[in-house]
Protein backbone atom coordinates (compact mmCIF):
# COMPACT_ATOMS: atom_id res chain seq x y z
CA UNK A 1 0.00 0.00 0.00
CA UNK A 2 1.16 2.89 -0.79
CA UNK A 3 2.53 5.55 1.59
CA UNK A 4 -0.43 8.75 2.21
CA UNK A 5 1.16 11.93 2.09
CA UNK A 6 0.52 14.18 5.50
CA UNK A 7 -0.15 17.40 5.27
CA UNK A 8 -0.18 19.88 8.16
CA UNK A 9 -2.67 22.82 7.31
CA UNK A 10 -1.74 25.84 9.09
CA UNK A 11 -4.43 29.02 9.23
CA UNK A 12 -6.09 30.80 11.72
CA UNK A 13 -9.54 30.52 10.07
CA UNK A 14 -11.51 27.73 11.44
CA UNK A 15 -13.38 27.63 8.49
CA UNK A 16 -10.21 27.53 6.16
CA UNK A 17 -8.87 24.71 8.19
CA UNK A 18 -12.21 22.96 7.80
CA UNK A 19 -12.24 23.01 3.74
CA UNK A 20 -8.89 22.56 3.32
CA UNK A 21 -8.77 19.45 5.12
CA UNK A 22 -12.13 18.29 3.50
CA UNK A 23 -10.20 19.18 0.06
CA UNK A 24 -6.78 17.28 1.13
CA UNK A 25 -8.87 14.55 2.45
CA UNK A 26 -11.21 13.93 -0.59
CA UNK A 27 -7.56 12.63 -2.59
CA UNK A 28 -6.81 9.17 -2.11
CA UNK A 29 -2.74 10.03 -1.87
CA UNK A 30 -3.46 12.84 1.21
CA UNK A 31 -3.44 12.27 4.93
CA UNK A 32 -4.29 15.35 6.55
CA UNK A 33 -2.22 15.01 9.95
CA UNK A 34 -3.21 17.58 11.43
CA UNK A 35 -4.24 21.56 11.53
CA UNK A 36 -2.85 24.70 13.52
CA UNK A 37 -4.32 28.18 14.00
CA UNK A 38 -0.82 29.62 14.04
CA UNK A 39 3.16 28.68 13.87
CA UNK A 40 3.25 27.87 17.77
CA UNK A 41 0.90 25.41 17.82
CA UNK A 42 1.87 24.32 14.51
CA UNK A 43 5.77 23.75 16.24
CA UNK A 44 4.07 21.56 19.15
CA UNK A 45 2.41 19.67 16.11
CA UNK A 46 5.93 19.25 14.22
CA UNK A 47 7.76 18.11 17.61
CA UNK A 48 5.29 15.41 18.25
CA UNK A 49 5.01 14.10 14.10
CA UNK A 50 6.82 15.53 11.32
CA UNK A 51 4.80 16.34 8.14
CA UNK A 52 5.56 15.59 4.34
CA UNK A 53 3.79 19.09 3.67
CA UNK A 54 2.58 22.10 5.12
CA UNK A 55 -0.04 24.32 3.84
CA UNK A 56 1.02 27.95 5.49
CA UNK A 57 -1.35 31.36 5.71
CA UNK A 58 0.69 34.64 5.49
CA UNK A 59 -1.50 36.68 7.46
CA UNK A 60 -1.62 35.07 11.65
CA UNK A 61 -1.66 36.19 15.17
CA UNK A 62 1.08 36.25 17.11
CA UNK A 63 3.49 35.41 13.75
CA UNK A 64 3.34 36.13 10.13
CA UNK A 65 3.45 33.07 7.50
CA UNK A 66 7.01 34.09 6.26
CA UNK A 67 8.47 34.36 9.65
CA UNK A 68 7.53 30.95 10.30
CA UNK A 69 8.63 30.11 6.42
CA UNK A 70 12.03 31.63 7.33
CA UNK A 71 12.50 29.49 10.36
CA UNK A 72 11.12 26.34 9.02
CA UNK A 73 13.84 26.84 6.24
CA UNK A 74 16.60 27.50 8.30
CA UNK A 75 15.99 24.95 10.62
CA UNK A 76 14.47 21.70 9.48
CA UNK A 77 13.23 22.26 6.16
CA UNK A 78 9.85 20.90 4.87
CA UNK A 79 7.80 21.49 1.37
CA UNK A 80 5.93 24.64 2.13
CA UNK A 81 2.67 25.44 -0.07
CA UNK A 82 1.72 28.86 1.13
CA UNK A 83 -2.44 29.38 0.88
CA UNK A 84 -2.83 33.16 1.74
CA UNK A 85 -5.60 35.73 0.49
CA UNK A 86 -2.58 38.62 1.47
CA UNK A 87 -0.99 36.64 -1.37
CA UNK A 88 -3.83 37.08 -3.37
CA UNK A 89 -3.95 41.44 -2.84
CA UNK A 90 0.37 41.74 -2.21
CA UNK A 91 2.40 40.42 -4.97
CA UNK A 92 5.58 41.14 -3.57
CA UNK A 93 4.82 38.55 -0.72
CA UNK A 94 4.53 36.15 -2.80
CA UNK A 95 8.13 36.37 -4.12
CA UNK A 96 9.48 36.63 -1.08
CA UNK A 97 7.63 33.62 0.06
CA UNK A 98 9.41 31.91 -3.03
CA UNK A 99 12.79 33.24 -1.96
CA UNK A 100 12.18 32.13 1.32
CA UNK A 101 11.63 28.50 0.25
CA UNK A 102 8.09 28.13 -0.79
CA UNK A 103 7.50 25.43 -3.40
CA UNK A 104 4.16 26.49 -4.69
CA UNK A 105 1.41 29.48 -3.93
CA UNK A 106 -1.90 28.85 -3.78
CA UNK A 107 -4.09 32.97 -3.60
CA UNK A 108 -7.49 32.86 -2.19
CA UNK A 109 -9.79 35.97 -1.68
CA UNK A 110 -11.08 37.89 1.06
CA UNK A 111 -14.58 37.06 0.13
CA UNK A 112 -16.14 33.74 -0.61
CA UNK A 113 -12.81 32.49 -0.12
CA UNK A 114 -14.56 28.80 0.86
CA UNK A 115 -16.64 28.87 -2.25
CA UNK A 116 -13.41 29.50 -4.03
CA UNK A 117 -10.83 26.48 -2.02
CA UNK A 118 -14.08 24.21 -2.93
CA UNK A 119 -13.70 25.13 -6.41
CA UNK A 120 -9.86 24.51 -6.46
CA UNK A 121 -9.76 20.80 -5.11
CA UNK A 122 -7.98 19.82 -7.88
CA UNK A 123 -5.08 22.09 -8.06
CA UNK A 124 -4.78 22.05 -4.41
CA UNK A 125 -4.46 18.54 -4.38
CA UNK A 126 -2.13 18.46 -7.46
CA UNK A 127 -0.09 21.10 -5.80
CA UNK A 128 0.40 19.60 -2.63
CA UNK A 129 1.40 16.31 -4.34
CA UNK A 130 3.82 18.10 -6.51
CA UNK A 131 5.43 19.41 -2.96
CA UNK A 132 5.95 16.22 -1.20
CA UNK A 133 8.20 15.27 -4.26
CA UNK A 134 10.40 18.33 -4.25
CA UNK A 135 14.13 17.10 -4.78
CA UNK A 136 12.92 13.77 -4.55
CA UNK A 137 14.02 11.13 -7.06
CA UNK A 138 10.95 9.48 -7.82
CA UNK A 139 7.70 11.56 -8.82
CA UNK A 140 4.01 10.26 -8.15
CA UNK A 141 1.44 11.07 -10.49
CA UNK A 142 -1.56 12.48 -9.01
CA UNK A 143 -5.04 10.67 -9.84
CA UNK A 144 -7.52 13.44 -11.47
CA UNK A 145 -11.24 12.43 -12.07
CA UNK A 146 -12.30 15.85 -14.63
CA UNK A 147 -11.73 15.31 -17.94
CA UNK A 148 -7.76 16.52 -19.29
CA UNK A 149 -8.18 18.59 -22.54
CA UNK A 150 -5.86 18.71 -24.89
CA UNK A 151 -4.42 21.64 -27.23
CA UNK A 152 -7.21 20.87 -29.50
CA UNK A 153 -9.83 22.99 -27.42
CA UNK A 154 -7.63 26.06 -28.19
CA UNK A 155 -5.89 25.70 -31.40
CA UNK A 156 -6.77 22.68 -33.51
CA UNK A 157 -3.81 20.28 -35.51
CA UNK A 158 -3.35 22.05 -39.08
CA UNK A 159 -4.62 20.52 -42.45
CA UNK A 160 -1.65 21.57 -43.83
CA UNK A 161 1.87 21.85 -43.36
CA UNK A 162 3.14 25.99 -42.97
CA UNK A 163 5.36 27.14 -44.96
CA UNK A 164 7.60 29.09 -42.70
CA UNK A 165 9.21 32.46 -44.36
CA UNK A 166 11.61 33.52 -42.01
CA UNK A 167 15.45 31.61 -40.43
CA UNK A 168 14.71 34.16 -37.05
CA UNK A 169 14.76 31.16 -33.89
CA UNK A 170 12.11 31.51 -31.67
CA UNK A 171 12.43 30.36 -28.24
CA UNK A 172 9.34 28.57 -26.30
CA UNK A 173 9.50 27.80 -22.96
CA UNK A 174 7.32 25.82 -20.44
CA UNK A 175 7.41 25.81 -16.12
CA UNK A 176 5.57 25.38 -13.23
CA UNK A 177 6.65 23.84 -9.79
CA UNK A 178 9.91 25.63 -9.27
CA UNK A 179 10.07 27.13 -12.34
CA UNK A 180 9.88 31.09 -10.84
CA UNK A 181 13.46 30.71 -9.61
CA UNK A 182 14.81 28.26 -12.73
CA UNK A 183 13.41 31.25 -15.15
CA UNK A 184 15.33 33.79 -13.08
CA UNK A 185 18.86 31.76 -13.02
CA UNK A 186 17.96 31.17 -16.83
CA UNK A 187 16.91 34.76 -17.73
CA UNK A 188 19.59 36.55 -15.97
CA UNK A 189 22.21 35.27 -18.06
CA UNK A 190 20.82 36.23 -21.33
CA UNK A 191 22.20 38.73 -23.48
CA UNK A 192 20.75 41.71 -25.45
CA UNK A 193 20.82 39.77 -28.78
CA UNK A 194 19.34 36.84 -27.31
CA UNK A 195 16.42 34.98 -29.84
CA UNK A 196 12.63 36.59 -29.16
CA UNK A 197 11.06 34.12 -25.89
CA UNK A 198 7.82 33.40 -24.80
CA UNK A 199 6.98 31.49 -21.73
CA UNK A 200 4.19 29.74 -20.06
CA UNK A 201 4.61 29.22 -16.27
CA UNK A 202 2.31 28.32 -14.42
CA UNK A 203 1.32 31.22 -11.95
CA UNK A 204 -2.24 33.04 -10.58
CA UNK A 205 -3.78 35.78 -12.50
CA UNK A 206 -2.61 39.42 -10.97
CA UNK A 207 0.92 37.72 -9.90
CA UNK A 208 2.42 37.44 -13.85
CA UNK A 209 2.52 41.28 -14.37
CA UNK A 210 4.48 41.60 -11.15
CA UNK A 211 6.61 38.64 -12.13
CA UNK A 212 7.69 40.10 -15.63
CA UNK A 213 8.65 43.47 -14.10
CA UNK A 214 11.03 41.93 -11.05
CA UNK A 215 12.75 39.99 -13.71
CA UNK A 216 12.88 42.90 -16.04
CA UNK A 217 14.42 44.81 -13.37
CA UNK A 218 17.22 41.87 -13.02
CA UNK A 219 17.69 40.53 -16.63
CA UNK A 220 19.56 42.26 -19.11
CA UNK A 221 17.00 41.52 -21.55
CA UNK A 222 13.58 42.98 -21.73
CA UNK A 223 10.68 41.07 -20.22
CA UNK A 224 7.39 41.69 -20.52
CA UNK A 225 3.90 40.20 -19.55
CA UNK A 226 2.63 39.59 -22.64
CA UNK A 227 -0.40 41.35 -24.56
CA UNK A 228 -2.02 40.71 -27.66
CA UNK A 229 -0.25 41.15 -30.38
CA UNK A 230 3.48 41.54 -29.10
CA UNK A 231 5.83 41.38 -31.63
CA UNK A 232 8.40 38.55 -30.60
CA UNK A 233 11.89 39.83 -30.93
CA UNK A 234 15.74 39.66 -30.27
CA UNK A 235 16.36 40.79 -26.64
CA UNK A 236 12.72 40.56 -25.30
CA UNK A 237 11.04 37.98 -23.68
CA UNK A 238 6.93 37.67 -23.15
CA UNK A 239 5.28 35.80 -20.40
CA UNK A 240 2.11 34.72 -20.66
CA UNK A 241 -0.25 36.29 -18.49
CA UNK A 242 -2.29 34.13 -15.44
CA UNK A 243 -5.51 32.80 -17.11
CA UNK A 244 -5.27 33.54 -20.21
CA UNK A 245 -3.76 31.29 -22.86
CA UNK A 246 -0.36 32.41 -25.05
CA UNK A 247 0.03 31.38 -28.83
CA UNK A 248 3.08 32.31 -30.98
CA UNK A 249 2.09 33.76 -34.71
CA UNK A 250 3.24 34.86 -37.30
CA UNK A 251 2.61 37.37 -40.35
CA UNK A 252 5.11 37.21 -42.69
CA UNK A 253 8.74 37.11 -41.69
CA UNK A 254 7.18 38.30 -38.17
CA UNK A 255 6.48 36.60 -35.02
CA UNK A 256 4.27 37.64 -32.33
CA UNK A 257 1.84 36.38 -29.72
CA UNK A 258 -2.10 35.98 -29.19
CA UNK A 259 -3.73 36.34 -26.33
CA UNK A 260 -6.62 34.36 -25.32
CA UNK A 261 -9.54 33.14 -23.74
CA UNK A 262 -9.86 29.24 -23.39
CA UNK A 263 -10.65 26.17 -21.50
CA UNK A 264 -8.26 24.64 -18.96
CA UNK A 265 -5.69 22.87 -21.31
CA UNK A 266 -3.82 19.27 -19.18
CA UNK A 267 -5.60 21.06 -16.49
CA UNK A 268 -3.78 24.45 -17.39
CA UNK A 269 -4.48 28.23 -18.86
CA UNK A 270 -1.75 29.24 -19.77
CA UNK A 271 -1.15 25.62 -20.74
CA UNK A 272 2.73 24.82 -22.06
CA UNK A 273 1.35 22.48 -24.84
CA UNK A 274 -1.01 25.51 -26.61
CA UNK A 275 2.28 27.21 -26.44
CA UNK A 276 4.10 24.92 -28.15
CA UNK A 277 1.61 23.81 -30.77
CA UNK A 278 1.64 27.31 -32.11
CA UNK A 279 5.46 26.81 -32.36
CA UNK A 280 5.57 23.71 -34.12
CA UNK A 281 3.02 25.08 -36.47
CA UNK A 282 4.06 28.85 -36.95
CA UNK A 283 7.83 28.47 -36.15
CA UNK A 284 8.50 24.44 -37.23
CA UNK A 285 12.15 24.43 -37.59
CA UNK A 286 13.00 27.56 -36.63
CA UNK A 287 11.51 26.80 -32.87
CA UNK A 288 14.06 25.66 -29.59
CA UNK A 289 11.68 24.16 -26.89
CA UNK A 290 12.84 24.00 -23.90
CA UNK A 291 10.71 22.35 -20.66
CA UNK A 292 11.52 22.96 -16.80
CA UNK A 293 10.77 21.80 -13.65
CA UNK A 294 6.93 21.33 -12.89
CA UNK A 295 4.59 18.35 -11.74
CA UNK A 296 2.53 16.65 -14.36
CA UNK A 297 2.65 16.30 -18.25
CA UNK A 298 1.84 19.69 -19.59
CA UNK A 299 4.06 20.63 -22.62
CA UNK A 300 4.88 17.04 -23.76
CA UNK A 301 2.28 16.75 -26.41
CA UNK A 302 3.30 20.14 -27.69
CA UNK A 303 6.83 19.14 -27.45
CA UNK A 304 6.36 15.99 -29.45
CA UNK A 305 4.56 17.97 -32.25
CA UNK A 306 7.77 20.63 -31.91
CA UNK A 307 10.23 17.37 -32.56
CA UNK A 308 7.63 16.60 -35.55
CA UNK A 309 7.72 20.01 -37.05
CA UNK A 310 11.44 20.16 -36.91
CA UNK A 311 12.14 21.83 -33.70
CA UNK A 312 15.09 21.31 -31.25
CA UNK A 313 13.89 20.48 -27.64
CA UNK A 314 15.97 20.93 -24.57
CA UNK A 315 14.75 19.67 -21.01
CA UNK A 316 16.14 20.47 -17.93
CA UNK A 317 17.77 17.77 -16.12
CA UNK A 318 16.14 15.66 -12.76
CA UNK A 319 19.00 17.18 -10.22
CA UNK A 320 18.51 20.64 -11.04
CA UNK A 321 14.79 20.42 -11.14
CA UNK A 322 12.13 21.08 -7.52
CA UNK A 323 9.74 18.85 -9.70
CA UNK A 324 10.95 16.08 -12.56
CA UNK A 325 7.74 15.78 -13.89
CA UNK A 326 7.21 17.70 -16.92
CA UNK A 327 10.47 17.49 -18.33
CA UNK A 328 10.34 13.64 -17.34
CA UNK A 329 7.08 12.32 -19.07
CA UNK A 330 8.70 14.68 -22.06
CA UNK A 331 11.83 12.75 -21.95
CA UNK A 332 9.82 9.41 -21.73
CA UNK A 333 7.52 10.50 -24.92
CA UNK A 334 11.13 10.67 -27.20
CA UNK A 335 10.48 14.67 -27.75
CA UNK A 336 13.90 16.02 -26.22
CA UNK A 337 16.94 16.13 -27.82
CA UNK A 338 19.28 17.18 -25.07
CA UNK A 339 18.92 17.33 -21.43
CA UNK A 340 20.82 19.67 -19.58
CA UNK A 341 21.27 21.01 -15.96
CA UNK A 342 19.63 24.66 -15.31
CA UNK A 343 22.91 26.72 -15.63
CA UNK A 344 23.73 25.33 -18.45
CA UNK A 345 20.71 25.46 -20.63
CA UNK A 346 21.30 29.15 -21.56
CA UNK A 347 24.51 28.90 -23.07
CA UNK A 348 23.68 25.52 -25.34
CA UNK A 349 20.41 27.84 -26.64
CA UNK A 350 22.65 30.24 -27.64
CA UNK A 351 25.28 28.69 -29.26
CA UNK A 352 22.59 26.35 -30.79
CA UNK A 353 21.20 29.60 -31.95
CA UNK A 354 23.67 31.02 -33.90
CA UNK A 355 24.98 27.71 -35.06
CA UNK A 356 21.71 27.46 -37.16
Amino acid sequence: MTKKIKVLIVDDSAVVRQTLADILSSSPEIEVMDTAADPYIAVEKIADELPDVITLDIEMPRMDGLTFLEKIMTQHPLPVVIVSSLAYENSSMVFRAIELGAVDIITKPRVGTKQFLQESTVRICDTVIAASQAHLKRIAVAKHVPPKLSADVVLALPKHKEVIQTTEKVVLVGASTGGTEALRIFLQTLPHDTPGIVIVQHMPEHFTRAFADRLNSLCKISIKEAENNDSVIRGRALIAPGNYHTLLKRSGTRYYVEVREGPLVSRHRPSVDVLFRSGARYAGPNAIGVIMTGMGNDGTSGMVEMRDAGAFNIAQDENSCVVFGMPNEAIKAGAIHKVLPLENIAAFLLALSKNN
